[in-house]
């Protein structure tokens, strides 16, 4: 009999050798467009189906519905995000000063390179609420600023294609608060005023437990893994101590995480960057698979991984983006991808995909060298 790609990556999951390992696809806007042209298809589905890849996922920003005070004068565009490197949509507002702002308010402007198009935040719009009272008087997001009435339909439509490997990302916490407080004066207030990046995650915390119970509700047996995602390292350290990181995010990450847990799905968590640390308190707070698996970082090598977590953990990654895929050929990309999965995937454990989203600079025999389905066997 097939293996569905659900069912092989529950196998990776459950630390047993699939058929092959099990991959995933992220990319810029420019290499999904690329990769169209070069297979021959229509969008970005035909290019996952011809890429083999097992992996879909729904996202909370997908089914955002603020009120027109909200909107405002602008437009609201849910394909045109340079930000937008899977297959399901994002919600934007365009405005007419040039402007993309998310539902939580976070606002970004476009800048291009010679490569693409980048959303760069820029004026937090709570950059001058420095007390509580300030943050009260914010028109905050709320649970009802989101629809999921189309949501069973959705899953249906992806259903319609084959059995994937589906999980619903959840959101983040910490990193949604600095795009709302800027990032440098966050860091600061967690030093000296930590009750105001404080009251901002609570909002956030608040929001994305309810749209998660919401989502469970509708579709909980299709959903496969929880996927939360809140940057808190560079490549060479975390970006706070961890003491600062106990006192004021983890708390609220841990709430996010407990109603998380009460699903008894998979819980993935992306983090960038030099984050062995702090992976033992996190596999406490039950997270079971660790993206984006940037092994030229800090402590994060792959022997190094699977040697100390690979029984706890599993690895969702690892093929580096900014030298390998951009810079190599295409016999060094099918090289390393092999070595990626000798030492992750083995006895299971590993997801195949890029260290993050995969750049405009990458020549596309570099990506479909990665995805060349024998590398996975």
């Amino acid at each position: 009999m097939e293996v569905t790609s659900r069912q092989r990556v529950r196998t990776a999951l459950a630390h047993q050798q699939p058929d092959r390992a099990p991959c995933d696809l992220l990319a810029v806007p420019e290499i999904w467009h690329k990769l169209q042209d070069a297979l021959g298809v229509g969008d970005r589905e035909g290019v996952m189906r011809e890429l083999q890849v097992d992996c879909r996922r729904i996202s909370y920003d997908s089914y955002a519905a603020p009120p027109e005070r909200f909107i405002g004068h602008g437009r609201v565009d849910w394909y045109d995000s340079p930000a937008r490197s899977s297959a399901e949509r994002v919600w934007r507002l365009h405005t007419s000063d040039g402007l993309m702002i998310d539902v939580w308010g976070a606002r970004r402007r476009e800048t291009v390179n010679s490569f693409g198009r980048y959303e760069d935040l820029t004026d937090p719009p709570l950059a001058d609420a420095d007390t509580l009272g300030a943050l009260q008087l914010h028109d905050w997001f709320s649970p009802d600023w989101f629809d999921f009435a189309t949501l069973p339909d959705d899953l249906a439509h992806l259903d319609a294609h084959g059995e994937y490997h589906l999980r619903y990302r959840i959101g983040s916490i910490f990193e949604t608060a600095w795009s709302l407080r800027g990032f440098e004066q966050t860091l600061t207030d967690l030093a000296l005023s930590p009750q105001v990046p404080g009251y901002i995650m609570d909002r956030i915390v608040e929001v994305l437990i309810e749209t998660l119970r919401t989502v469970m509700r509708l579709a909980g047996e299709r959903i496969d893994m929880l996927y939360y995602y809140d940057d808190l390292a560079s490549m060479d350290s975390l970006l706070m101590s961890r003491a600062m990181w106990k006192r004021t995010v983890q708390p609220r990450q841990e709430k996010l995480l407990e109603v998380a847990r009460s699903y008894g799905k998979p819980i993935m968590y992306h983090c960038d960057g030099a984050l062995f640390p702090l992976l033992p308190e996190l596999l406490d707070m039950g997270i079971t698979v660790l993206n984006p698996i940037q092994t030229d970082a800090r402590e994060m090598e792959p022997e190094r991984l699977k040697g100390t977590f690979g029984d706890r953990l599993s690895f969702h990654g690892g093929v580096n983006i900014t030298r390998l895929l951009p810079s190599g050929s295409p016999n060094e990309v099918r090289e390393a991808v092999g070595k990626l999965v000798e030492v992750l995937g083995k006895d299971g454990g590993y997801i195949l995909a890029p260290s993050h989203h995969i750049q405009g600079d990458t020549p596309i025999e570099n990506v479909l060298a990665m995805y060349e389905t024998e590398l996975r066997a």
